[in-house]
């Protein structure tokens, strides 16, 4: 009797300890197939620098994450056969799939508002070349269509210079155009419909090298995922680029690395996941827990959004409405655990810089290069001394931050350059009709001073 019930302890201990591990890893209950293709080698145009390094960087990202990949690695320099090749095996490869993926790095251009990727030795003259020897994205993503795939992803980070404007093809306009994202995909251009990606000067291009960082991070869903690849690219590049994403509904939620046990302490609320890794939205879970809806408060403010008006009352609608159209969230102002998954993985913002100032006793203060905006805004007001400086303008990053002053108008500006914010101070504290001048301005990184 005793070593019977001994036995189905140490049974149930054997399949608890089972779920625990196969809940840790979901990814090994989905198959996932990706078909990765750098062009870089052209023959008969510009070559490129980075594409093929970009998908051997993204191949070997892909595989470590659970994807099988069409050919055992990254499909390099093809030629439109091999292009095409590719493609069809891919689609075969799918079928039955749970996720398909297809990224691809390298000339891309636009002809009669269809997207065309150009393969190595693609060398065409007029219009009617396009279809013989470059291969329509539309192609691909009819491989996916009636795959039985829950997602489908197309990553296009091919959106460079039109290498064919002064041959002949008057029809190609620069960057790719927009396609329509049929039934449960989703379409990421590494940067806007109609604009032009940079190739990258440090061996990847901006959008992968974000990318292959991106999806490694552990509970980003597939559309917070692409939010902070675009935040990064945008940084990285000064606001010159700017990736963009076309969808279509997807049902339930993906993870590219779903999320970790939760430790000690106050956590978002772990949401029971299939084993597809698909799971109910956390943008329609609200946050009710205290210590929770504490962090949020502090990350707004962290974040430029002040949760405080200024008479000192709480008004947290108002700030994450605020916060959810600076990151393209619908405007909803509802604290919930996918806003706040959100914000906890967030880039840095750092550098910080703030100009404080009190008008009542006519103090002020400034710094520059700190780690938070609480570190930049308790340096500049320690320069108020003893005084009160209420009014503060923060910044952070490449912006820059200006004082205008006279003895009837004073205005704080904050701008891409210092030069520009100087400008704007001077022109809004002129409205009252006063000369005014600069006393303070600064970058946040302490440059412009």
């Amino acid at each position: 009797m005793r070593k019977g019930l001994l036995g189905r302890i140490v049974t149930w201990a054997a399949l608890a300890l089972a779920a625990i591990t196969s809940s840790a890893l979901p990814a090994a209950a989905e198959k996932r197939v990706a078909l990765v293709v750098g062009n870089s080698a052209y023959k008969n145009i510009t070559p490129l620098d980075n594409p093929s390094k970009d998908a051997a960087l993204m191949a070997e990202t892909l595989s470590a994450l659970g994807f099988t990949l069409v050919g055992g690695r990254a499909q390099l320099d093809l030629d439109k056969g091999a292009m095409d090749g590719a493609v069809q095996s891919f689609g075969r490869q799918v079928q039955g799939a749970d996720v398909a993926l297809f990224f691809y790095a390298g000339h891309g251009v636009q002809v009669a508002g269809s997207n065309y990727l150009v393969p190595v030795g693609a060398n065409p003259t007029r219009e009617a070349d396009v279809d013989f020897q470059m291969t329509d994205v539309n192609l691909v993503l009819r491989q996916m269509q009636g795959s039985g795939t829950r997602l489908n992803l197309v990553i296009l980070d091919a959106c460079r210079n039109n290498p064919f404007g002064a041959r002949g093809l008057r029809a190609s306009d620069g960057g790719l155009a927009q396609m329509r994202a049929p039934e449960g995909t989703l379409i990421s251009y590494a940067t806007q419909p109609g604009n032009v990606a940079q190739d990258g000067m440090d061996g990847h291009s901006p959008y992968t090298k974000a990318l292959a960082t991106t999806i490694k991070q552990s509970g980003l869903d597939i559309f917070q995922t692409f939010n902070q690849v675009g935040l990064a690219v945008k940084r990285a590049t000064s606001g010159a680029q700017q990736p963009w994403v076309s969808s279509s509904p997807i049902d339930g939620t993906f993870y590219f690395v779903p999320p970790a046990a939760q430790g000690t302490g106050p956590q978002v609320a772990a949401v029971a996941q299939p084993a597809t890794g698909l799971r109910p939205d956390p943008d329609r879970a609200p946050l009710k827990d205290p210590a929770l809806l504490s962090e949020l408060s502090d990350r707004l403010y962290e974040l430029n959004f002040d949760p405080e008006t200024p008479d000192g009352r709480s008004d947290l609608t108002r700030a994450i409405t605020k916060l959810q159209e600076k990151i393209a969230m619908a405007p909803t102002g509802e604290a919930t655990e996918g806003l706040l998954m959100r914000m906890r993985k967030m880039d840095d913002l750092k550098p910080w810089g703030s100009i404080v100032y009190g008008p009542d006793n006519d103090k002020w203060g400034m710094s520059w290069n700190h780690a938070s905006r609480r570190a930049a805004v308790a340096d500049a007001r320690g320069n108020c001394g003893s005084a009160k400086c209420p009014i503060e303008l923060s910044f952070y990053g490449g912006r820059c931050g200006a004082f205008a002053i006279s003895d009837k108008s004073w205005s704080l500006v904050a701008r891409d350059t210092v030069q520009r914010a100087k400008e704007v101070a001077l022109d809004e504290c002129n409205k009252a009709g006063k000369s005014c001048r600069i006393i303070g301005a600064v970058c946040a990184d302490g440059s412009g001073r």
